[in-house]
């Protein structure tokens, strides 16, 4: 007891420490604070809101309305072999690839609420079906930083496969004997929409400004690092740790940054060479950042659902991702100098509207694709009971 009492001290001095300091930098550089709120807040209501907000409704939809369910009875031959987890899933998935972070895991965590899948098939899901969006890879990562649209698709390609690669092997994650559980009756519910539609624009909204929140947050602790030196003094810390793979202070201060807050991350990859920064970008994608993970935490909450194994996911994504770049880059041998010569001296802004077009026209795509299916497996059972009263 006394032993839990003097950690429980200690944590306590650790973390009452931590919070003076903080405070004690908001007084010393309160205008660099505001600046970087300004940032946080302009990059929320340019591009996270917009972009993130109709997923939100739209995958709240996928689940409120049943359609999960109908189209767990077609995509079950699909999912169940590959990824061990039954059809209604696919919605996870799909969501996950088009809708960016973290539209993939909050559909997980709706579906395990709402008893359309197994706590072991949420867990599985969550592992890797949390990614980033091909706006901003292609847009933001490919365009803006690489200056050239091969480089964001082959880090997309990388991305996507190695999200596949991480399902796969997490398919052996606390196996079921025999059969996969069907998971209740697929009922297409439209006599509730209005029900449905109310709690899905409610929650969203909600699931949005949580997300903002954080980004705001570790854009004012990133800033403060930066300007008080303990960035640098880490990555001081890491590059000496790490000088036997070659890691330098300049690298090891973008890892650092990337495995923090993503986008700024990314943004610092605008020197050295061209195979280095695709494996870098790579593994941050793949990891996402800290300030992704508390997202995914809030959506958790009470759920129960092990946050370890998104965690352990979200690292082999990382690695898997860089690994595959490698050897996309080589297997597309393009000489660097022909990348080089269309990279931009700074970093070229996203055409934020481009972007929502983009953005917006994948989410509505992603619905009719999951409207259709559903109204095409209605009628197809509704043939068959009406063969069989024949």
């Amino acid at each position: 007891m006394s032993c839990l009492i003097g950690k429980q001290k200690y944590r306590d001095c650790f973390i009452g420490a931590g919070l003076l300091l903080a405070a004690a930098s908001l007084i010393l550089w309160p205008e660099e604070a505001i600046t970087a709120m300004r940032d946080g807040l302009k990059l929320c209501g340019n591009v996270i809101v917009p972009s993130l907000f109709p997923f939100f409704v739209l995958s709240s939809l996928v689940v409120e309305l049943g359609m999960s369910r109908y189209l767990g009875k077609l995509l079950a031959p699909v999912m169940v072999p590959l990824f061990r987890v039954n059809g209604s899933c696919a919605a996870a998935l799909a969501l996950g690839f088009v809708g960016g972070y973290p539209v993939g895991a909050k559909t997980a965590i709706q579906l395990y609420q709402k008893g359309q899948c197994s706590k072991a098939e949420a867990e599985r899901l969550l592992a890797f079906c949390n990614n980033c969006g091909p706006a901003f890879i292609l847009g933001v990562v490919g365009t803006g930083v690489f200056g050239s649209g091969t480089a964001g698709l082959l880090l997309y390609l990388a991305h996507l496969l190695a999200s596949l690669a991480v399902g796969l092997l997490f398919r052996f994650y606390q196996p079921e004997e025999g059969p996969l559980p069907v998971r209740g009756g697929a009922q297409f519910q439209t006599a509730s929409f209005s029900a449905a539609f109310t709690r899905s624009v409610t929650g969203s909204l909600r699931s949005t400004l949580n997300i903002c929140a954080f980004i705001l947050f570790f854009s004012v602790v990133i800033r403060v690092l930066t300007i008080s030196g303990l960035l640098t003094a880490a990555a001081s810390l890491l590059a000496a740790l790490l000088a036997p793979l070659g890691l330098s202070q300049i690298w090891a201060q973008r890892l650092l940054t990337g495995l923090l807050e993503l986008s700024s991350g990314v943004s610092s990859l605008t020197s050295g060479a061209l195979s280095s920064r695709l494996s870098m970008a790579a593994f941050l994608l793949g990891w996402a950042g800290v300030s992704v993970h508390c997202q995914v935490m809030a959506f958790l909450g009470e759920s129960g659902l092990s946050f370890k194994t998104y965690l352990t996911g979200k690292l082999l994504h990382g690695g898997l991702s860089a690994v595959l770049i490698a050897w996309l880059f080589r297997l597309f041998p393009r000489p660097a100098s022909a990348y080089l010569i269309e990279q931009t001296e700074a970093i070229a802004r996203l055409d934020f509207h481009k972007a929502l077009t983009i953005s917006a026209g994948a989410a509505w795509g992603t619905w009719l694709f999951f409207l259709a299916l559903t109204l095409w497996a209605v009628k197809k059972s509704s043939g068959k009971k009406r063969l069989y009263r024949v």
